[in-house]
């Protein structure tokens, strides 16, 4: 088996080796992804090595995405660095009030946000910046609203390179921005969205030889698809009828259908889930190509309060709308109000995420609606986000101060509001009486 570069484009398919720093095929200019010919492994032997390796204490054993490293071919870990912080090992959490919520007998997450940096991300970067680091590129950069930023930080300084950050000033959380600071990364707040500074940054690269760690990177994709490796691991390898993931720059969904695709063509499973891509009302540019098709039209000026989603011209929609045509699946959009009511659920259910992840919730809550998703289906939604992203977000829902990005007020339909109360036993007795009486 020799690991190449191939171009993603069915009428193309060009191949270059995985030694050379390309993230677009230079005749199609389509993206590229990994490619393993001639690859073979027994699902039997190899699905009991990846148990059995989750007692092992060496590092390598301990990530949850380098513990199924036979689907990684692009590195030989015995003769090259592996970039890791113990990523994946996330968990399947049941969560009851959502599922009532969404409509369906029961939902299970896969929590990305328990990952190192507290998001997906990890699992793509410790890959990426493995490849980078293999590869002898000391420079490596990233755009983005947030979580790229704070994960390829802290991989990029923990292998001793140097961590280049550009992101769109102001509208951001500054909780992800404190983690790349923390990390020690140069950043580079421009004047411009998402989708701009990525082109530029994508021209200063080639001339400055700085190795980008974003989605169009194919080797972040090849880390990221080991979360649906690791869930399916993880539920005896019985594949769930539905997947449901929120979409911004479409690079999860992407990864997540070429993992499984790769496992169906190797024998480890015997069908394919359908996929849900679910996208915020105002930076919805997939589900928008999904109904209409015809020629794929960004939107120019994204808007949503989950700025983890907040991307108008995702560079991985022609993977993507492959995976979710392939399964079946569907792409829905969900408003402010939607998903900021179902973020307060999952909270409920003693979970907590981010707001984009909160976005798979308020789908699955239209889909069931609308007969789509039927109620008695396996469902794993996944949330891409920790709690304590975006703190202020929290904070402005439960206190009713949150505002749409037009500036309409969010109901806070779950609110739970502190309560300013006297320095007085009596009067707090009576109030928690009032609130959690003693009989409940």
């Amino acid at each position: 088996m020799t690991p190449q570069l191939s171009c993603s484009n069915a009428q193309c398919r060009a191949t270059f080796s995985i030694e050379d720093v390309l993230y677009t095929c230079p005749k199609c200019s389509a993206l590229l992804e990994a490619s393993y010919p001639g690859l073979a492994l027994d699902p039997v032997s190899t699905k009991r090595l990846w148990r059995e390796r989750r007692m092992s204490n060496a590092a390598i054993d301990q990530s949850g995405v380098w513990r199924y490293r036979e689907l990684l071919g692009f590195v030989d870990p015995s003769k090259h660095a592996v970039v890791t912080l113990r990523e994946g090992n996330t968990p399947l959490l049941p969560a009851p009030p959502a599922a009532r919520y969404g409509g369906l007998d029961a939902l299970v997450f896969k929590h990305q946000g328990f990952n190192p940096t507290g998001s997906f991300k990890d699992n793509g970067m410790t890959c990426g910046a493995t490849q980078g680091l293999r590869l002898g590129l000391r420079r490596v950069a990233c755009v983005s609203t947030g979580n790229t930023s704070a994960s390829m930080a802290a991989y990029a300084s923990s292998a001793g390179m140097t961590p280049v950050i550009f992101l769109p000033h102001g509208n951001i959380s500054y909780g992800k921005l404190a983690q790349a600071l923390e990390y020690g990364a140069l950043t580079l707040q421009v004047e411009a969205n998402f989708d701009q500074i990525l082109a530029l940054v994508r021209a200063l690269a080639e001339k400055t030889g700085i190795y980008l760690l974003n989605s169009v990177n194919p080797f972040r994709i090849e880390g990221q698809k080991t979360i649906m490796v690791e869930m399916l691991d993880q539920r005896d390898w019985h594949v769930p009828d539905w997947v449901v993931v929120p979409g911004g720059n479409l690079g999860n969904i992407s990864a997540f259908g070429k993992g499984f695709r790769e496992l169906l063509q190797l024998g480890f499973i015997d069908k394919l889930p359908r996929f849900a891509v679910i996208q915020a009302a105002g930076s919805a540019p997939f589900e928008d190509y999904y109904r209409r098709r015809g020629e794929f039209q960004p939107v120019s000026e994204p808007e949503t309060l989950a700025t983890a989603i907040r991307i108008g011209d995702p560079v991985s929609w022609p993977k993507a709308i492959q995976v979710i045509d392939d399964s079946n699946g569907i792409v829905e959009k969900v408003t402010e109000q939607e998903i900021a009511d179902a973020k307060a659920v999952v909270g409920q259910c003693g979970i907590g995420c981010e707001p984009a992840s909160a976005a798979t919730l308020a789908g699955i809550r239209k889909l069931t609606a609308a007969g789509v998703i039927d109620r008695g289906a396996d469902v794993v939604a996944v949330l891409t986000g920790n709690v304590l992203k975006d703190p202020d977000y929290i904070f402005k829902y439960h206190t009713g101060q949150l505002k749409t990005p037009s500036g309409a007020s969010i109901a806070p339909t779950y609110g739970n509001a502190p309560l300013v109360v006297p320095n007085d036993p009596e009067r707090i007795a009576a109030i928690l009486e009032e609130r959690i009486p003693a009989s409940s």
